[in-house]
Protein backbone atom coordinates (compact mmCIF):
# COMPACT_ATOMS: atom_id res chain seq x y z
CA UNK A 1 0.00 0.00 0.00
CA UNK A 2 1.50 3.36 -0.92
CA UNK A 3 2.29 6.11 1.70
CA UNK A 4 -0.98 8.59 1.67
CA UNK A 5 -0.51 12.24 1.01
CA UNK A 6 -1.90 14.85 2.98
CA UNK A 7 -4.86 15.40 1.52
CA UNK A 8 -5.86 19.26 -0.76
CA UNK A 9 -10.24 18.16 0.04
CA UNK A 10 -12.13 16.08 2.40
CA UNK A 11 -15.15 14.00 1.07
CA UNK A 12 -17.40 13.85 3.98
CA UNK A 13 -20.21 11.18 4.28
CA UNK A 14 -23.16 12.58 6.61
CA UNK A 15 -25.69 10.34 8.27
CA UNK A 16 -23.46 8.46 11.34
CA UNK A 17 -20.53 10.68 10.28
CA UNK A 18 -21.37 14.63 11.24
CA UNK A 19 -25.24 13.86 12.34
CA UNK A 20 -26.52 11.08 14.31
CA UNK A 21 -29.73 11.24 12.37
CA UNK A 22 -31.21 7.33 13.66
CA UNK A 23 -33.85 8.73 15.72
CA UNK A 24 -35.32 10.59 12.28
CA UNK A 25 -35.73 7.15 10.71
CA UNK A 26 -37.05 5.69 13.55
CA UNK A 27 -40.12 8.27 13.80
CA UNK A 28 -40.39 8.36 10.17
CA UNK A 29 -40.91 4.43 9.37
CA UNK A 30 -43.21 4.53 12.17
CA UNK A 31 -45.06 7.57 11.03
CA UNK A 32 -45.05 5.97 7.37
CA UNK A 33 -46.00 2.02 8.65
CA UNK A 34 -48.63 3.40 10.77
CA UNK A 35 -50.37 5.65 7.56
CA UNK A 36 -49.65 1.74 5.71
CA UNK A 37 -51.09 -0.07 8.72
CA UNK A 38 -48.53 -2.44 8.83
CA UNK A 39 -47.00 -3.29 12.25
CA UNK A 40 -43.64 -1.25 13.57
CA UNK A 41 -40.07 -2.19 13.11
CA UNK A 42 -37.35 -2.08 15.97
CA UNK A 43 -34.93 1.16 16.76
CA UNK A 44 -32.17 -2.24 16.05
CA UNK A 45 -33.61 -3.22 12.45
CA UNK A 46 -33.36 0.78 11.17
CA UNK A 47 -29.73 0.94 12.55
CA UNK A 48 -28.72 -1.97 10.66
CA UNK A 49 -30.27 -1.30 7.53
CA UNK A 50 -29.64 2.51 6.87
CA UNK A 51 -26.99 3.38 4.57
CA UNK A 52 -27.38 2.32 1.28
CA UNK A 53 -29.77 5.29 0.47
CA UNK A 54 -33.74 5.46 1.83
CA UNK A 55 -35.23 3.51 -1.06
CA UNK A 56 -33.29 0.61 0.08
CA UNK A 57 -34.72 1.95 3.69
CA UNK A 58 -38.16 1.57 2.81
CA UNK A 59 -37.65 -1.41 0.12
CA UNK A 60 -36.19 -3.53 3.43
CA UNK A 61 -38.61 -1.66 5.53
CA UNK A 62 -41.81 -3.46 3.63
CA UNK A 63 -40.14 -6.46 3.58
CA UNK A 64 -39.41 -7.03 7.46
CA UNK A 65 -42.87 -6.51 7.73
CA UNK A 66 -43.97 -9.01 5.41
CA UNK A 67 -45.48 -6.05 3.21
CA UNK A 68 -46.21 -6.49 -0.77
CA UNK A 69 -43.75 -5.13 -2.63
CA UNK A 70 -46.17 -3.45 -5.00
CA UNK A 71 -46.77 -1.13 -1.53
CA UNK A 72 -43.13 0.99 -2.61
CA UNK A 73 -44.52 3.92 -4.65
CA UNK A 74 -47.38 4.58 -1.77
CA UNK A 75 -44.78 4.05 0.77
CA UNK A 76 -41.47 6.20 -0.91
CA UNK A 77 -44.02 9.19 -1.29
CA UNK A 78 -45.29 8.90 2.42
CA UNK A 79 -41.11 8.57 3.15
CA UNK A 80 -40.38 11.96 1.70
CA UNK A 81 -43.43 13.68 2.99
CA UNK A 82 -42.85 13.00 6.52
CA UNK A 83 -39.03 12.57 5.97
CA UNK A 84 -39.38 16.44 4.87
CA UNK A 85 -41.27 17.42 7.99
CA UNK A 86 -39.68 15.46 10.15
CA UNK A 87 -35.82 16.31 9.08
CA UNK A 88 -33.37 16.97 11.88
CA UNK A 89 -35.73 17.00 14.90
CA UNK A 90 -34.81 13.43 16.69
CA UNK A 91 -30.82 14.22 15.04
CA UNK A 92 -28.17 15.44 17.05
CA UNK A 93 -24.47 16.75 15.63
CA UNK A 94 -21.69 14.14 17.05
CA UNK A 95 -19.08 15.50 19.50
CA UNK A 96 -15.81 16.58 18.09
CA UNK A 97 -17.55 17.35 14.31
CA UNK A 98 -17.93 21.10 15.06
CA UNK A 99 -14.24 21.15 16.58
CA UNK A 100 -12.90 18.60 13.28
CA UNK A 101 -14.99 21.18 10.45
CA UNK A 102 -13.32 23.86 12.01
CA UNK A 103 -9.63 22.28 11.75
CA UNK A 104 -9.85 21.53 8.59
CA UNK A 105 -11.09 24.52 7.52
CA UNK A 106 -7.98 26.18 8.83
CA UNK A 107 -6.51 24.21 7.21
CA UNK A 108 -7.87 25.78 3.96
CA UNK A 109 -9.17 22.67 2.83
CA UNK A 110 -12.29 22.71 0.34
CA UNK A 111 -14.84 19.88 1.66
CA UNK A 112 -17.44 18.33 0.49
CA UNK A 113 -20.66 15.91 1.65
CA UNK A 114 -21.20 13.03 -0.05
CA UNK A 115 -24.36 10.99 0.99
CA UNK A 116 -26.44 8.40 -0.31
CA UNK A 117 -29.73 9.98 1.28
CA UNK A 118 -31.32 12.24 -1.21
CA UNK A 119 -29.69 15.42 -1.97
CA UNK A 120 -32.82 18.23 -0.80
CA UNK A 121 -33.35 16.40 2.85
CA UNK A 122 -29.37 16.03 2.96
CA UNK A 123 -28.99 20.13 2.04
CA UNK A 124 -31.69 20.88 4.53
CA UNK A 125 -30.43 18.84 7.48
CA UNK A 126 -26.95 20.33 7.04
CA UNK A 127 -29.12 24.00 7.04
CA UNK A 128 -31.23 23.08 10.15
CA UNK A 129 -28.16 21.80 12.04
CA UNK A 130 -25.83 24.87 10.69
CA UNK A 131 -23.53 22.95 9.48
CA UNK A 132 -24.33 23.93 5.76
CA UNK A 133 -21.54 26.70 5.91
CA UNK A 134 -18.57 24.45 6.03
CA UNK A 135 -19.06 22.78 2.63
CA UNK A 136 -18.50 23.61 -0.74
CA UNK A 137 -20.27 20.57 -2.33
CA UNK A 138 -23.29 18.73 -1.63
CA UNK A 139 -24.14 15.76 -3.43
CA UNK A 140 -26.90 13.05 -2.33
CA UNK A 141 -27.79 9.79 -3.24
CA UNK A 142 -29.79 11.21 -6.26
CA UNK A 143 -26.17 13.08 -7.45
CA UNK A 144 -25.35 10.70 -9.96
CA UNK A 145 -26.06 7.21 -11.71
CA UNK A 146 -25.02 5.16 -8.75
CA UNK A 147 -24.57 5.21 -5.33
CA UNK A 148 -21.85 4.07 -2.56
CA UNK A 149 -20.24 1.84 -2.07
CA UNK A 150 -19.39 2.12 -5.99
CA UNK A 151 -16.68 4.35 -6.45
CA UNK A 152 -18.34 6.64 -9.10
CA UNK A 153 -19.91 9.32 -6.32
CA UNK A 154 -16.58 9.68 -5.03
CA UNK A 155 -15.13 10.31 -8.71
CA UNK A 156 -17.54 12.54 -9.52
CA UNK A 157 -17.12 14.40 -6.25
CA UNK A 158 -13.26 14.27 -6.79
CA UNK A 159 -14.12 15.74 -10.05
CA UNK A 160 -16.27 18.71 -8.41
CA UNK A 161 -13.04 19.32 -5.90
CA UNK A 162 -10.80 19.57 -8.47
CA UNK A 163 -8.70 17.62 -6.59
CA UNK A 164 -7.20 13.79 -7.33
CA UNK A 165 -8.55 10.83 -5.66
CA UNK A 166 -5.30 10.17 -3.96
CA UNK A 167 -5.43 13.71 -2.22
CA UNK A 168 -8.76 14.07 -1.88
CA UNK A 169 -9.90 12.02 2.01
CA UNK A 170 -13.14 10.40 2.46
CA UNK A 171 -14.59 10.41 5.98
CA UNK A 172 -16.92 7.89 6.54
CA UNK A 173 -18.65 5.69 9.05
CA UNK A 174 -19.31 2.41 7.45
CA UNK A 175 -18.41 -0.71 4.85
CA UNK A 176 -19.84 1.26 2.10
CA UNK A 177 -17.46 4.52 2.80
CA UNK A 178 -14.72 1.88 3.06
CA UNK A 179 -15.58 0.10 -0.33
CA UNK A 180 -16.54 3.06 -2.30
CA UNK A 181 -12.89 4.98 -1.41
CA UNK A 182 -10.57 2.24 -1.94
CA UNK A 183 -12.33 1.17 -5.01
CA UNK A 184 -11.90 5.19 -6.12
CA UNK A 185 -8.47 5.63 -4.76
CA UNK A 186 -9.24 8.05 -2.12
CA UNK A 187 -7.39 7.60 1.41
CA UNK A 188 -10.10 6.44 4.19
CA UNK A 189 -10.47 8.01 7.67
CA UNK A 190 -13.57 6.06 9.39
CA UNK A 191 -15.48 7.13 12.46
CA UNK A 192 -16.11 4.41 15.07
CA UNK A 193 -19.62 5.94 16.24
CA UNK A 194 -21.76 5.69 13.50
CA UNK A 195 -23.69 2.91 11.40
CA UNK A 196 -22.33 -0.48 9.88
CA UNK A 197 -24.83 -2.42 9.80
CA UNK A 198 -23.91 -3.90 13.37
CA UNK A 199 -20.36 -4.92 12.15
CA UNK A 200 -17.13 -3.61 13.84
CA UNK A 201 -15.91 -0.48 11.78
CA UNK A 202 -12.29 -1.24 13.10
CA UNK A 203 -12.16 -4.50 11.48
CA UNK A 204 -12.46 -2.11 8.42
CA UNK A 205 -8.80 -1.18 6.63
CA UNK A 206 -8.59 2.19 7.06
CA UNK A 207 -5.92 4.61 7.61
CA UNK A 208 -6.88 6.25 10.77
CA UNK A 209 -10.31 4.72 12.83
CA UNK A 210 -11.54 8.05 15.33
CA UNK A 211 -13.49 8.38 18.02
CA UNK A 212 -14.43 11.83 17.20
CA UNK A 213 -13.93 13.91 14.29
CA UNK A 214 -11.58 16.19 15.69
CA UNK A 215 -9.08 13.15 16.39
CA UNK A 216 -8.45 13.84 12.45
CA UNK A 217 -4.72 13.89 11.97
CA UNK A 218 -3.65 15.62 8.62
CA UNK A 219 -0.26 15.01 7.28
CA UNK A 220 2.08 17.43 7.03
Amino acid sequence: MTTPQAPQACILDLDGTLVDTLGDFVAVLGFVLADLGLPGVTRGFVEHTIGRGSEHLVRTTLAEVGADAALFDHAWQLYQQHYAAVNGEHAAVYPGVVEGLEALRARGLPLAVLTNKPGEPARELLRRKGLDGYFGQVFGGDAFERKKPDPLPLLKTCAALGTAPAATWMVGDSRNDAEAAHAAGCPLVLVSYGYNQGEDIRAVAALQHLDRLDQLRLLD
